[in-house]
């Protein structure tokens, strides 16, 4: 009861806003490599209460050495999941760029495009948008502004296009830019079998909050990136329930 007297309300607001960082953190490293090396950490200062308690000297002073660097090593481990919650923190509040029926016949024609592609085994990715700016990557490529359709998508990565390399970004109902080049990703746990175009869609999405659909010129498959982690071999049903879950309205979802 003295502890409930000597609350203020700065200790109340104190907490809640503690509580709040750190569940958006975790929502953030939640299902990445993040996460496995913060258990990692947490080892790390086990042992090292557990070496303090026990006097063993050795192993205190070894830990106490790494200890120095943890911060620079933290900087350097946790860089995209840190850019990521930087971008997230800094963002506006989410205003749709274009109505939910434009946004949903945007998204068919990028679902059509994909099975298109699929069938006739063309490689392509394409990335789209949400609220992390993509603006570094679209400078790289080649400028359209075009509205989405299949048939300019399926143009773009033809072959014998000189843009059909590369990513093609998408804004709101616009292509924004095609020939795309995204970073790849480091992490080890993607499958070896990934090529090039889909360890850059899933670069992509460690960096950023965007959604990469990566069409296989080998085997004519389809995947889905989204927060570094990738869905393999998927379909056309699939593949628009997906879509519509990320980017349509709250109007339309009820």
């Amino acid at each position: 009861m003295e502890i409930l007297r000597q609350l203020r309300w700065q200790d109340i607001l104190d907490i809640i806003l503690v509580a709040i960082i750190l569940y958006r953190v975790l929502l953030i490293i939640k299902g990445t490599k993040a996460a496995h090396m913060l258990i990692g950490l947490a080892v790390v200062f086990m042992a090292f209460l557990f070496s303090e308690y026990i006097g063993l000297y050795a192993m205190d002073w070894l830990i106490h050495s790494l200890w120095a660097q943890m911060v620079l090593a933290l900087v350097i481990l946790f860089q995209p999941e840190i850019r990521r919650a930087l971008a997230q923190m800094g963002k506006a509040g989410f205003l749709p760029s274009f109505t939910s029926a434009e946004e949903l016949k945007s998204l068919e024609e990028i679902v059509r495009a994909a099975i298109a592609l699929a069938n006739r085994k063309i490689g392509a990715l394409m990335v789209i948008e949400r609220e992390t700016n993509l603006r570094d990557f679209v400078e790289i490529g080649t400028p359209l502004d075009a509205k989405v359709s299949k048939e300019l998508l399926l143009s773009i990565f033809h072959p014998t296009s000189p843009i059909h390399d590369g990513a093609v970004v998408i804004k709101g109902n616009r292509v924004i830019a095609a020939g795309c080049f995204l970073p790849l990703t480091l992490s080890a746990e993607p499958s070896k079998a990934f090529g090039t175009r889909h360890r850059a869609g899933i670069g992509l999405t460690e960096e950023t909050d965007a959604v990469a659909i990566i069409v296989s010129e080998e085997t004519g498959s389809i995947a889905t990136a989204i927060g570094g982690r990738i869905e393999k071999n998927v379909d056309m049903g699939p593949l628009r329930d997906f879509l519509t879950e990320i980017f349509a309205s709250p109007r339309e979802k009820k």
